[in-house]
């Protein structure tokens, strides 16, 4: 999910990982408001691409130098890496008004009021939606707090005609005081936990949600080499340790940081023009303070009016009983998951600070092994056995002026 949020204003972009076929697809959504046809959109999956790619957790590589000329540098490694046609009769008894219909892209799309939960489950199940066993006092909940429903259902002849293979993501424009997000009644067809990322876009700052803790996912800790080539699975199995850790009753900060730079990126910061398509319709006003993009950092940047924080959850109706409330923040400060991974250097000097670096390296070593055990869960034996830990340096040839008693402690 993607959230621009500005006031009361919102955009909301959802991108579906359905699995299934299509015809069997829908999707129910309480809404605040009935919407106009120009409220609804469809928009490029690609969006969504970047702006997980950009806010996405990243390695990072330094390289030791020659311990008898110190110079630091660091570079960058990869990121892991989100039916007008078939309303058919109401039944009055039922208390279901369809209060919009709409075709957009490839969906077909209701809005949908209701008097009371038992008689939209009927209709809808009248109407060939198969409704979950416990979907009923859900939607009671929504429809006391007064909210509407949006269906969607694919359209097979139009994304033929269309000629896309994926959904494409819906985006939805409205006002409301409540900045929240909806997901109890996603729960009550999910088979075990839901994996939700969503990201906020907003003038002010970083967002966090009111009703649940909201936790920094571990950052900044010096993990072994040969991880770079299992970066996904570390990031999932690291997520997974922190999420157990909180009991499962939290939400992860992954990344918050001004739109126009980052220091440097996982991926390009967005376009103008990408984040007018996501919704972020300030860009224009006068004063909004917009300036060229630049791909890479400047020095010293003045904070921009696009915000960006990613937050990431794993949720079920026993962790996560009520829809996700939010506020944006005055705070601006910059986090990002971010992981260090260090290379031993291999020359041959010899002076006294390269033997002290020698003398070092085996218990540095061993304490990346100690971190990545403790972030991912994996077996520490596994670990220093991939690292090989157990065999030891060659010790350099003793010199004829070195002191006798130098390496008695080595």
């Amino acid at each position: 999910m993607v959230l621009v949020r500005d006031g009361d204003r919102t955009v909301l972009t959802m991108a579906n990982d359905y699995k299934g076929e299509l015809d069997e697809f829908a999707m129910v959504i309480p809404v605040p408001t009935v919407l106009e046809r120009e409220q609804i959109h469809v928009a490029d999956h690609a969006l969504i691409d970047h702006l997980d790619a950009y806010t996405a957790p990243r390695l990072v590589e330094y390289f030791d130098d020659d311990p008898c000329r110190p110079v630091v540098y660091e570079r960058m490694a990869s990121s892991p890496s989100g039916a007008a046609n078939a309303v058919g009769d109401l039944s009055r008894d039922l208390g279901v008004t369809v209060e919009a219909s709409y075709t957009v892209g490839e969906y077909d799309i209701l809005i949908l009021s209701a008097e009371e939960s038992g008689g939209l489950v009927t209709w809808l199940e009248r109407n060939d939606y198969r409704i979950p066993e416990g979907a009923e006092p859900v939607v009671r909940s929504y429809l006391k707090q007064g909210m509407h429903f949006f269906v969607a259902k694919v359209n097979l002849e139009e994304q033929s005609e269309l000629g896309f293979s994926q959904l494409r993501p819906l985006q939805l424009a409205f006002e409301t005081p409540r900045f929240s997000l909806p997901i109890r009644l996603g729960m009550v067809n999910a088979d075990g936990p839901q994996e939700l990322f969503v990201y906020t876009l907003t003038r002010t700052g970083r967002v966090e949600t009111t009703n649940y803790r909201t936790v920094k996912l571990p950052s900044g800790d010096e993990i072994p080499p040969y991880v770079k080539a299992e970066f996904g699975e570390f990031y999932r199995d690291l997520f997974r340790t922190a999420a157990e850790r909180e009991r499962g009753e939290a939400v992860f900060l992954e990344y918050a940081w001004d739109m126009a730079w980052c220091d440097p990126c996982a991926a390009d910061p967005l376009s103008a023009d990408e984040l007018r398509e996501l919704g972020v319709f300030w860009l224009d006003e006068p004063g909004s303070g917009e300036r060229p993009f630049t791909r890479r950092p400047v020095p010293q940047p003045r904070p921009q009016n696009v915000f960006a924080t990613r937050l990431h959850l794993r949720y079920d109706a026993e962790h996560f009983p009520e829809d996700l409330m939010f506020q944006s923040t005055g705070d601006r400060q910059n986090f990002q998951g971010r992981y260090v991974l260090r290379h031993a250097w291999q020359g041959e000097s010899s002076c006294q600070a390269a033997r002290e670096y020698r003398r070092a390296l085996p218990e540095r070593r061993d304490r990346e092994a100690q971190t990545l055990a403790r972030l991912t869960g994996w077996d520490i034996r596994e670990i220093r056995e991939r690292m090989d830990l157990e065999a030891q340096p060659e010790r350099e040839p003793r010199r004829p002026d070195e002191p006798w008693w130098r390496r008695i402690w080595e």
